[in-house]
């Protein structure tokens, strides 16, 4: 297992390196390094299935469990099927790995400077094989439970024995949801849904991994790590602290201003992810609100809904994913979102305003000595996103140098300037942690193109279409009805998961409407960003269990208030499109 975490640090610092270099040259009137932009490309297909297998090792791919409600004397069976029906799925994807990367092989396609492209894309099935195994051997304690494990990995060749039938394939799909009920990864979810049907269907099961190559070695998704891996070296360098003394001595002296501060700090770190924020910061803003008087329950909910508060602002990973996917210009979604998610966050802090009134809630006497002071200790910090947008927008780099670049500037920043981790030895660590969370979500975005286009090919989109076009003739009945759909989904899909199955089902109908690609896509993440605080399993409601170390229910009632609060925005930014394109139209896109 070291051996995997070396490899997936090294990937991800070259992938982190090489598109600089790239900016760099080509700034300076050089031609640039050679093949750089493919080889990084590669580089995320490998740092994707390297963390996904580290993952595996140490059982943290994500999954949906509800096993919670099983006897405890149940739970060993329960995980031994479990694994073994994820053992299934892995070992025909990397079945279906091989048979592409051979093809790929007799092809003879070429990565750069001559080099044959199937090494690199050799990955593929030796990752699928690595998350088998560690899923085997996780199964349980003793070499019987993982034996049990072990015997799914007979299940394909049922499959291939018999004919393909209806009767057999609702069989495997009922296997497969039954093993997603009580936690088996989500990724193995949606790639056995897919095989299935691909089986049903007559489809080559090597569809499934080219459909998944072509996504992840796409031009933009590499920014998503790389802004990932920025996140994260900024959370460990203590950008958190600073950034909050700041806030602090800004807003601290009006009346909500530790909301306020609360709201403002969690939405710049949002966009490195909802859960990064729950779990870097909540641990520091919860007992500064209960400090300043504010009651627990209260300050529980407003950490929970400050950890999706940025979703919409640049350079979030959900919209980058959304335009890569629905083919939207990605500045477009930036600009038609930051109105809208400064309605969201108004709404928040104006509630925030309020229960300071209430309950007294203290508050610092402004001081422009400490305001001075805090905004110069964090200069650099503050500087990042600025950085990161006139590089963007200014045309100087892509997305993913401008990923890259947030990255080296981070670590420059925050362990050469703050000295807040050792250059090596925690880099490793850190790098290693996030290689971890990048395959977990890149496995998940991967497998999830392959559902997608099955369901694309079936006609699942024409099929809607005509449904909606018989039944719904009003354009806000529509809505109304993707405002449920959505927060239905994000109540237990992660944001990247909806992303891909749903965006190109939604994307046709709502043309048909007369609906902006852009609108459509800031009501889309909105509802998103409200399905994270959605019962049963919203996923900041899950962290903020996990965090607080409080039952959900308690979790529910604390986020209710913050949830209709949401709710009242997302209705805002659904029926009052003036909000998302009159931006745009002030900036003549």
């Amino acid at each position: 297992m070291k051996i995997l975490r070396v490899l997936a640090v090294l990937a991800l610092v070259a992938m982190s390196l090489l598109p600089v270099g790239e900016m760099a040259a080509r700034l300076l009137g050089f031609s640039g390094i050679p093949g750089s932009i493919v080889i990084v490309q590669h580089l995320t297909l490998w740092v994707a299935f390297l963390g996904a297998a580290l993952a595996a090792s140490s059982d943290r791919l994500l999954s949906m469990s509800a096993n919670t409600l099983l006897p405890a004397s149940w739970l060993p069976r329960a995980r031994v099927f479990v694994f073994a029906v994820a053992a299934a799925v892995t070992l025909c994807l990397a079945w279906a790995g091989l048979q592409f990367v051979l093809a790929e092989r007799g092809g003879g396609a070429r990565l750069t400077l001559g080099m044959p492209r199937w090494p690199a894309q050799a990955i593929m099935p030796v990752g699928f094989l690595l998350i088998a195994g560690f899923g085997i051997w996780k199964a349980g304690d003793s070499w019987k439970l993982r034996l049990a494990a072990a015997l799914g990995l007979l299940g394909p060749l049922v499959f291939m024995l018999a004919p393909a039938n209806s009767g057999m394939m609702w069989v495997g799909l009922a296997m497969v949801v039954a093993a997603a009920l009580l936690g088996m990864p989500i990724f193995a979810t949606l790639g056995g849904i897919a095989l299935i049907l691909y089986w049903h269907g007559g489809i080559p099961v090597a569809t499934l991994p080219v459909d998944m190559y072509r996504l992840v070695v796409s031009p933009v998704l590499p920014s998503l790590p790389l802004f990932t891996f920025a996140g994260y070296l900024m959370a460990e360098g203590g950008a958190s602290q600073r950034l909050l003394r700041v806030y602090s001595a800004l807003f601290g002296w009006m009346p909500g201003g530790l909301v306020i501060t609360t709201a403002v700090v969690c939405a710049i770190f949002t966009w490195a992810g909802s859960g990064l924020t729950i779990l870097s910061m909540g641990g520091l803003l919860l007992p500064m609100l209960v400090k300043g008087g504010y009651p627990e329950k209260f300050s529980i909910g407003m950490v929970n809904a400050s950890g999706s508060l940025g979703l919409l602002f640049p350079p979030s990973l959900p919209v980058i994913l959304y335009g890569i996917y629905s083919k939207t210009s990605i500045e477009d979604l930036f600009i038609g979102g930051f109105v809208p998610g400064m309605v969201m966050m108004t709404l928040v802090c104006a509630w925030g305003v309020y229960q300071g009134y209430r309950h007294k809630a203290a508050r610092a006497s402004f001081s422009w000595r400490e305001a001075v002071g805090a905004t110069w200790e964090a200069k650099w910090e503050l500087a990042i996103p600025a950085i990161v947008l006139v590089g963007l927008f200014g045309g100087f780099g892509t997305l993913t140098e401008a990923g890259a670049f947030a990255v080296v500037y981070a670590y420059f920043v925050e362990c050469l300037v703050y000295r807040g981790f050792s250059p090596v030895r925690d880099l490793t660590r850190i790098a290693g942690e996030c290689a971890i969370v990048i395959g977990g979500v890149l496995m998940i975005i991967g497998v999830a193109v392959g559902l997608t286009n099955y369901l694309v090919d079936a006609q699942a989109p024409a099929l809607l279409v005509a449904w909606v076009q018989t039944h719904i003739h009003s354009k806000y009945a529509f809505l109304l009805l993707l405002n449920c759909l959505l927060l239905v989904k994000g109540s237990f899909m992660d944001v990247f998961s909806a992303i891909i199955i749903l965006v190109p089902i939604l994307t046709p109908v709502a043309e048909g409407f007369g609906i902006h690609p852009v609108q459509l896509g800031v009501i889309f993440l909105s509802n998103l960003e409200l399905g994270y605080l959605t019962p049963p399993v919203g996923i900041n409601l899950c962290l903020s269990a996990y965090r607080f170390k409080k039952p959900m229910t308690s979790i529910y009632m604390a986020t209710l208030p913050f949830y209709l609060i949401l709710l009242l925005g997302v209705l805002l930014i659904t029926y009052i499109p003036w909000l998302t394109m009159a931006p745009l139209a002030w900036m003549g896109r």
